[in-house]
């Protein structure tokens, strides 16, 4: 009985934050230079069900323009909350983010690399998406020792490779056009949703749900894999096949989201820190919170980023300015403990 109602605080954040992501995103369709209440924005969704008659310039604004930037939103803030837990899980470390593999420096080397030499907006996404993939490749390759790989190792990797991404990113950058093409690649790097649309989402939001759903379904592993690697092999657990598995499940997401929004910082760091001061240290808990307060917040961000000022606020910009101040305050309240 105990422990049942232990658990029952984390079912209901659970249930909570799976609600909150769909609230916001009503509430955030109606919101921006063309206002619509709250039932205008109901009716217009569900017109195609209940065949009443609604505002066409409000129908095409919600389905052609705001829709697929709410679940953009959504969609990228669950999967990098989700990713960023899974890696502070398995690593053990409180400041793991999705980059740790450096899978979005890699990323953001192939969209700037395409973006270069005059690529599309599909041609930008699948040269990231195969350039952060590669260099989770890399990273693991590079970690492995007597057919091993070790957490330290992983880590080390990840960060030398994600330095060496991120200098081939600043080399682009200094032989691209100061007048035409370095404004592009920069502001393609800070991060946005407005680059989203049905077909860019067709192509990226599978590998997103895909590794959402793995980390998911495996979450109480982590748990196992937070003890170290004897005492997770003796309770039954193939540590190195388990590992894999969730590193490539998070870099799948991470390289996704970037290919399609470009960096967006802190929303792996920061939500699963909120998620365990929610649900506690159980990562049956932590993967479903983080995955809904992520969706949450990426939502109600993109809303302000496009409609607080005449000029859309890059996503990461806002994402620091929030993010790092929230940081501060937990780690004060927490003392930079999980426990």
């Amino acid at each position: 009985m105990t422990s049942e109602k232990k658990r029952l605080p984390s079912f209901l954040a659970a249930v909570i934050l799976i609600i909150l992501p769909v609230i916001a995103a009503i509430v955030c369709l109606g919101i921006g230079r063309y206002s619509l209440s709250v039932k205008e924005t109901v009716d217009i969704l569900f017109s195609g069900f209940t065949g009443k008659t609604v505002d066409k310039t409000g129908y095409t604004v919600i389905f052609s323009v705001r829709l697929p930037r709410i679940i953009l939103a959504a969609v990228v803030g669950a999967g990098l909350s989700c990713a960023g837990a899974a890696f502070q899980g398995l690593f053990s470390n409180p400041l793991a983010t999705p980059d740790t593999l450096g899978v979005a420096s890699g990323a953001s080397f192939g969209a700037v690399l395409a973006l270069l030499i005059g690529g599309g907006l599909i041609s930008v996404q699948l040269s990231a998406l195969a350039f952060g993939l590669l260099s989770c490749f890399i990273t693991y390759s590079l970690s492995r020792r007597n057919g091993k790989n070790s957490i330290v190792m992983i880590v080390l990797a990840g960060m030398v490779i994600s330095a060496v991404f991120e200098a081939l990113v600043s080399l682009l950058k200094y032989i691209a056009d100061p007048e035409e093409e370095l404004p592009v690649i920069t502001y393609w790097l800070m991060g946005s949703m407005s680059r989203a649309t049905y077909n860019n989402l067709i192509m990226g939001v599978p590998f997103i749900l895909v590794g959402t759903i793995v980390i998911y379904a495996l979450r109480w592993r982590l748990n196992i894999l937070s003890l170290n690697d004897d005492e997770a092999s003796s309770l039954g657990m193939n540590v190195q096949i388990m590992r894999i598995v969730f590193i490539a499940a998070a870099s799948m997401i991470t390289a996704s989201c970037v290919s399609m929004c470009g960096q967006v910082g802190w929303m792996g760091l920061l939500v699963p820190h909120i998620a365990r001061m929610i649900g506690g240290n159980n990562n049956r808990s932590v993967i479903p919170i983080s995955a809904g307060a992520g969706a949450f917040l990426m939502i109600v961000m993109d809303t302000f980023a496009r409609s607080a000022t005449s000029a859309e606020i890059p996503i990461s910009i806002l994402t620091a300015i929030i993010g790092a101040p929230v940081f501060i305050i937990l780690l004060r309240k927490t003392g930079g403990s999980w426990t």
